[in-house]
């Protein structure tokens, strides 16, 4: 049952609370200095773990009331449901088994909720999110943190005005090889629950980075996906989900389209790059340097177009932090996902409120269609290949 729970309006921080992302935990941490960059939230509870004890301990690490520290997210959604001074959003950075239950519960509880990716383990738990969204009316931001880099925002914003033409051509790759050995054979936290399927969901890396990738090609271009054809390989021994991906992608609109996704690649760490061609030209946009864009018009010089510097247009400079030269990067980006969130919440404090129009951030049926796609993936490499309706 939908909660009738309201929250005061105000110009205060947000009420923030966090499910995961207690001792030993990356994700957690980054989640908490985004959400605190910009003072828009400020973190008031938590159920910090599935161990009772390390939730304290985690809690009291990050200075929060002993009274918010809760042993199960289903009790702090109860608790907290029923404060005045309740959070009013939820950051869930858990494994991706544990994404629906407590989404689930928050929604029912009245409140928004910012989740990592993938959405869910499964599609069918995606759709059913999907449509619990719709009915409470609640903000779900899905953090795909790298549509948030000013530069994305300005590739995206060059193919809206059709600067590259007609798009033909789009490659994203992701590149890692945190994995080349069996490392999760030591017992390593991140290791372990990537590649087991019981925590993981189908996908390995095709769910862990190539999501991203994937994400990320449709944000620029916004092309939408007809049919793919991918070739999951694990390549490490006894390692029961994939560990690098190959995909053709073929687009409604005729473009084609190419992603490979890899956490054996020797060399790399997070490889994240992305290719956009046209009948007018190209672009290329690679994390590691993320305040640089590369644009070609056909038959001209190659141009760089920088982060705040001549040639980026608004869509860029709305989630520009510092003067150009400086570098803003990872934790800025996902500063961003998180700023945008808390406009489109302080919108819904107000009785009617809608979100902005230039308020753009992943939404959950973004991550119904990363699910979607992971499954598609799955399916194809199963049929040694064979073209897939996504």
């Amino acid at each position: 049952m939908v909660s009738g729970r309201q929250v005061e309006s105000g110009k205060g921080p947000i009420r923030l609370g966090m499910v995961g992302g207690g001792q030993g935990a990356f994700i957690g941490g980054v989640h908490r200095i985004a959400a605190r960059m910009d003072g828009e939230f400020e973190l008031v509870a938590g159920a910090l773990s599935s161990d009772p004890a390390r939730a304290k301990a985690s809690a009291a690490e990050l200075g929060l009331d002993p009274e918010r520290s809760y042993g199960s997210f289903a009790e702090m959604a109860k608790a907290e449901a029923k404060r005045p001074d309740g959070i009013e959003a939820v950051s869930i950075v858990t494994p991706n088994n544990m994404h629906y239950p407590p989404a689930k519960a928050f929604l029912e509880a009245g409140i928004h909720v910012i989740c990592d990716k993938p959405l869910t383990s499964t599609l069918a738990d995606a759709k059913k999110l999907a449509a619990l969204v719709k009915k409470t009316g609640k903000i779900f931001v899905l953090t795909h943190n790298y549509t948030g880099y000013p530069m994305v925002r300005q590739a995206r914003e060059m193919v809206q005005k059709g600067v590259l033409g007609d798009i033909r051509v789009v490659q994203a790759e992701y590149p890692q090889d945190w994995l080349t050995e069996k490392v999760e054979d030591t017992g390593a936290k991140q290791a372990v629950w990537r590649t087991d399927p019981k925590q993981s969901g189908a996908g390995g890396a095709v769910g862990d980075i190539g999501t991203h990738a994937y994400n990320l090609a449709r944000f620029v271009t916004g092309l939408e996906l007809d049919t793919l054809a991918a070739d999951l390989t694990s390549f490490v021994k006894g390692r029961p989900l994939d560990d690098n991906v190959s995909v053709l992608l073929r687009f409604k609109s005729r473009a084609k389209g190419m992603l490979w996704a890899s956490q054996v690649a020797p060399g790399n760490e997070n490889g994240l790059k992305l290719r956009v061609y046209g009948t007018k030209g190209g672009l290329e946009w690679t994390q590691a340097d993320p305040n640089y864009l590369w644009y070609t018009p056909f038959g001209e010089p190659k141009r760089l177009i920088t982060r705040g510097g001549a040639g980026a247009g608004a869509a860029a400079g709305r989630v520009t932090r510092i003067p150009p030269g400086h570098p803003e990067g990872y934790l800025e980006g996902f500063a961003n996902i998180y700023a945008e969130a808390a406009r489109a919440i302080r919108a819904a404090r107000k009785k009617g409120g809608k979100v902005p129009k230039d308020v753009i951030f992943p939404t959950v049926e973004d991550g119904v269609e990363g699910v979607a796609f992971i499954e598609a993936c799955v399916k194809s490499s199963g049929k040694n290949g064979a073209w897939t309706k996504l």
